[in-house]
């Protein structure tokens, strides 16, 4: 398999982008696809090893090296097949995956792994450009399974079971089908059309969405099994002097009402959040807080800060972080090469108003002292601004539903699970970061599979037990 030198010979090259000056106008796709001649040749990189750490880096074991060597051999077809089978949804995680899987690969020993995203990105469009036609179960069970949410989790559940012949009925609390998918992730880094086509496949698999309201336990009750999938949907908070001025504003605010705008939607004015010719701060430093960033660029931010409180992460790998270890280095997204700045080490005091909107934010620079942060006396210092975005992450799943239905929670607030996904509840599964807590897409999807087959074990065994 694969090229024994290609990796010798064939220098990494990864896809390209659209010039700044163009792409900070609109909200279009930020990547430009690398050409089908640069993805073989990327391809032919693979070594085949013989113990391919690829697959340690990815939660859904994709077989990287197989379809590796099918793309260096014009092969998509059969390429685009390897890929589905572990991964439901490789044109979304094609687009929006951090790439654990290239971290991984041995080749970034020397920091030239194989482009394994863009290569995973081109199999994807290959499948929708060639229609998703269905996976139709031959016989159906009779069997009810309710999905609730809609987002990566849900909807890899909701397809498996869906396959398996079983009636599936996905709830989205929201108008729309796809979760964070839909409402959380900007536009410039996947296109909606994306996730609507795989969503017209599911509905041609079976699948049965419902939108506009969460379902209730007793509603729950009339079907066989359950899955939920309803995120890590509380926002952290800044408890400091301030908060409840006006201008501040969690992150999910700003993207949910961009994603919408850019589907068409009218915000009323009362709620729109407004960062035209404003000065921003953006608080919190991971890819939630970069969405914040680039979409205030596009709605033509005077200024764009960006806060993290812990220390500004090295350049390159440290001892204490080797491969494959995911690397804890310094990373520059799309948004932050759009114009934002980006300060390390800071902690917000407070928040101070001009009659009831937010005018400044005072800080204090903190270093690490005994494993804690620690204000560094003396360095107190303002920052002017308009608008104030809280991006620092998620406390947990809305509480509500797991409750009516009795599931445990664990330490960290989130539904508690065996290795199978099911909860205490029998019948009831969880996944997704509902049960892991604020995580990647892949993973979510990973659990989403892993409690289609919990549920599958589950009913099974039901249904033995019945006959």
């Amino acid at each position: 398999m694969g090229n024994p030198h290609g990796f010798l010979k064939i220098q990494k090259k990864k896809e390209g982008e659209r010039p700044v000056a163009e792409r900070i106008h609109d909200f279009h796709e930020v990547v430009v696809p690398a050409p089908m001649e640069q993805v073989r040749e990327q391809a032919a990189r693979c070594m085949d090893c013989g113990i391919p750490f690829c697959h340690r880096g990815c939660p859904l074991g994709n077989l990287i090296p197989e379809w590796n060597d099918l793309v260096m051999r014009d092969q998509l077809d059969e390429a685009a097949q390897r890929l589905a089978l572990t991964n439901n949804f490789p044109e979304i995680t094609g687009r929006v995956c951090p790439a654990p899987c290239e971290a991984s690969c041995v080749l970034n020993l020397e920091e030239q792994s194989v482009t394994i995203k863009t290569i995973e990105r081109t199999l994807g469009d290959h499948a929708l450009s060639r229609g998703l036609s269905p996976v139709v179960a031959p016989a159906r069970t009779g069997q009810r399974v309710a999905v609730v949410g809609s987002g990566p989790a849900g909807l890899a559940a909701a397809q498996q079971l869906a396959r398996a012949g079983h009636d599936v009925t996905v709830f989205e609390k929201s108008d729309r089908v796809g979760g964070l998918l839909r409402y959380g992730i900007p536009d410039f880094k996947m296109e909606k059309g994306v996730l609507d086509a795989r969503l017209e496949q599911m509905r041609a698999e079976g699948v049965a969405f419902v939108t506009g309201k969460p379902p209730s336990a007793a509603e729950l009750a009339a079907f066989d099994a359950a899955v939920l999938a309803i995120g890590a949907s509380r926002p952290r908070d800044l408890i400091v002097p301030g908060r409840e001025l006006r201008g501040v504003h969690f992150a999910m605010e700003l993207l949910e009402q961009q994603n919408r705008r850019v589907a068409g939607d009218a915000i009323a004015d009362d709620v729109a959040i407004d960062v035209h010719g404003k000065r921003v701060i953006v608080i919190g430093g991971g890819d939630t807080g970069s969405d914040c960033v680039g979409t205030a660029i596009r709605q033509g931010a005077a200024s764009v800060l960006q806060l993290e409180i812990m220390p500004r992460p090295p350049a390159t790998r440290a001892q204490s972080n080797p491969w494959p270890e995911w690397p804890l280095v310094l990373r520059t997204s799309s948004s932050h090469e759009e114009g934002a700045e980006r300060d390390w080490a800071v902690m917000t005091r407070s928040l101070r108003g001009d009659h009831g909107t937010v005018r400044a934010l005072e800080a204090v620079r903190v270093e690490m002292k005994d494993g804690k942060l620690v204000p560094v006396e003396g360095s107190e210092f303002e920052i002017p601004c308009e608008r104030v975005l809280l991006a620092m992450g998620f406390l947990g799943p809305e509480a509500s539903l797991p409750a009516a239905l009795g599931t445990e929670l664990d330490a960290r607030g989130n539904v508690k699970i065996d290795e199978h996904g099911a909860t205490n509840v029998p019948g009831v599964f969880a996944a997704g970061d509902a049960s892991r807590g604020q995580s990647l897409v892949v993973w979510a999807i990973a659990d989403g599979r892993r409690a289609a087959a919990g549920v599958e074990r589950y009913l099974r065994a039901r249904a033995k037990s019945v006959a």
